[in-house]
């Protein structure tokens, strides 16, 4: 399972999953920071392209686009979305735990088209 962390997700956490031997980037890092101000539906694509499941706080527009999605667009990767009021952004102890155990317990499952929130651990 391959995570794209989305603009809102402490980069550090990208940084420790890839440490515990997740794949995970940042956005900001991304193909050098090229996408930092991507669309949304453009970020989805690409990511989709690499096998990237997109994570990210986003939940007025990715939702509305996946909706959607099957209508007007190619398939993507996978999204994982996180409400504020399950895990705060400054949570990062707390979204790295979350996603350590989403991976641990999720990664070998098809992630094509797929949306979950994710849960605090």
């Amino acid at each position: 399972m391959r995570l794209l962390l989305d603009a809102n997700i402490s980069p550090s956490v990208a940084a420790q999953l890839l440490t515990g031997g997740i794949d995970a980037i940042a956005l900001r890092d991304w193909h050098d920071g090229s996408y930092r101000t991507a669309a949304d539906d453009q970020v989805l694509v690409d990511a989709a392209v690499e096998g990237r499941v997109l994570v990210t706080y986003d939940l007025k527009t990715v939702p509305l686009l996946l909706k959607e999605w099957p209508e007007t667009r190619p398939h993507h990767g996978g999204v994982v979305l996180i409400d504020e009021k399950t895990l705060r952004p400054i949570d990062v102890g707390g979204i790295l735990k979350a996603l350590q155990t989403l991976v641990r317990e999720h990664a070998d499952e098809e992630w094509r088209d797929r949306a979950v929130f994710l849960r605090a651990k």
